[in-house]
């Protein structure tokens, strides 16, 4: 709960000392243009990388295989969309990681690493047991 909440403050805070910083290098009007068009230019560039995972999705289901990976992609592509959507260069940053196709492939490769490596093919349980069979008659003609 406190991790959370420390989040929920801390990160707007670093967000506004971040945009005062450039803000004081490049001018005030700059900063708030590069945040309006970071927003605009990379909310049209999911709509486009959402279009590309549901239509690989598809080819996918046609082939009949479950598109894990494009659920995964689409999944990540709806936190950039909405990290883009924050003002600020941090958030920016982190929607855009998630956003372009090579460091998203790479998010979601390390997250099912670090997800899934308690499951290792060693530790399968066994179980013993035994079949039994009821025979029984069938109509014959």
């Amino acid at each position: 709960m406190n991790s959370l909440l420390l989040v929920i403050i801390g990160f707007p805070i670093l967000e506004i000392v971040v945009m005062i910083k450039i803000g004081q290098q490049i001018g005030t009007f700059n900063t708030i243009l590069m945040i309006f068009f970071s927003a605009v230019i990379g909310i049209y560039y999911a709509k486009i990388e959402g279009l590309n995972t549901i239509k690989a999705g598809m080819v996918n289901l046609y082939k009949n295989k479950i598109p894990f990976y494009e659920i995964l992609s689409g999944a990540s592509i709806a936190i950039a969309a909405m990290m883009l959507i924050l003002p600020g260069f941090i958030s920016d940053t982190i929607g855009l990681l998630f956003l372009l196709p090579f460091t998203r492939k790479i998010i979601i490769n390390v997250w099912l690493k670090n997800t899934y490596k308690n499951n290792s093919p060693n530790k399968t349980e066994i179980i013993d047991a035994e079949i039994i069979e009821d025979k029984k008659e069938k109509d014959e003609l």
